[in-house]
């Protein structure tokens, strides 16, 4: 018999929620295309248009909601549909913010990976996450809001690891994706303050993005932002207590005196490489990961640990700890075991 999973790589994608599979299977049961003149599919729409309004209502999200098929599309889709000449791209971002930001401006970090507001370069467009996908460091938000918007700038925000659990940045733009939140892969969103800071592109989501749209997955992500966050707490304490046990163990803890969402952890064994960290740990039934899943197959150090002034050595003996809102201490007492052998 094959022994269960224990799963710790939540950062990379989550588990659908129970009740949101449900929504989507029953949303499949009555697909139609929500921009046919039928009446199926002005019951699509109407379903479209009421998920839309959920999810800004959970989100407290007071602009215009554009759905996309993942937080990916929503940053190209706010990347090249502003109306900017100057762009500029903290250099921890997400791959699928560097790869748009290739040749631009880079603004760097301190050691714990976050950017200073009064250092902003001048730039008409400024992307900066929310949360770090490797470290779990939180940007200082409202500063930065601030700063940006004193240099007369749109900030950009990639909000795929913070959605669905903190309150959003107070950004222009922000991206959302609903696999990290126990929504089906493959939906997210493009929130926008104003339909004006961005060109149409498409002739569906209004004229501002192309592709029929995902209704079944556009329910469920509805579905998943609506579902309770009180596991939070418990996931904060589990990782207090697991750091302790790290510590312990002679770790650092990347990004450790910067305020860090609590379901993401980095860490570094002085001397162990962690690409064997990670097969001991698969070895031994669990499941973690090695900077951000969509770069895991590179051989290269992360970005993101280099930009906060590691070596690449240094870099290359970082894992990733991600926790869901089913994690256990007994599920993270087992990945102990596999790094006190």
């Amino acid at each position: 018999m094959t022994r269960p999973m224990i799963y710790l790589d939540h950062a990379a994608t989550a588990p659908i929620l129970p009740h949101v599979r449900e929504v989507v299977a029953g949303a499949m049961a009555q697909w139609a295309n929500p921009s046919s003149q039928h009446a199926a599919g002005r019951r699509a729409r109407a379903a479209l248009e009421d998920a839309r309004a959920r999810v800004a209502r959970a989100l407290n999200w007071p602009g215009e909601v554009i759905f996309t098929s993942g937080a990916t599309e929503a940053l190209a889709l706010g990347w090249h549909g502003a109306q900017a000449l100057r762009r500029a791209a903290s250099s921890v971002e997400h791959a699928a913010v560097a790869r748009l930001a290739e040749g631009g401006t880079l603004i760097p970090v301190d050691g714990r990976g976050l950017v200073d507001p009064a250092a902003l370069p001048a730039a008409d467009l400024i992307a900066i996450q929310q949360v770090n996908n490797e470290t779990g460091v939180i940007q200082s938000c409202a500063p930065l809001g601030e700063a940006i918007r004193a240099r007369g700038a749109v900030w950009l925000a990639d909000a795929a690891q913070g959605a669905g659990k903190i309150a959003l940045p107070d950004a222009d733009m922000v991206a959302v994706a609903g696999h990290k939140f126990g929504a089906p892969p493959g939906v997210g969103a493009l929130l926008v303050r104003s339909l004006g800071l961005i060109s149409p592109r498409g002739g569906q989501e209004r004229g501002y993005r192309p592709g029929t749209e995902n209704v079944p997955s556009i329910l469920g992500l509805a579905a998943a932002l609506e579902a309770d966050r009180g596991w939070l707490a418990r996931a904060a304490d589990l990782r207090a207590w697991f750091e302790g046990e790290m510590r312990a163990l002679g770790a650092e803890i990347m990004g450790e005196g910067a305020e860090r969402i609590p379901t993401i952890g980095a860490y570094r064994l002085p001397g162990v490489n962690a690409t064997a960290v990670l097969i001991r740990a698969d070895m031994a039934g669990v499941a973690i990961s090695s900077g951000a899943a969509c770069s895991s197959g590179s051989l290269k150090p992360s970005p993101t640990i280099l930009a906060m002034g590691r070596s690449e050595a240094e870099a290359r003996e970082v894992f990733r700890v991600s926790i869901g809102r089913d994690t256990t201490q007994d599920d993270l007492e087992a990945l102990l075991m596999v790094l006190r052998r």
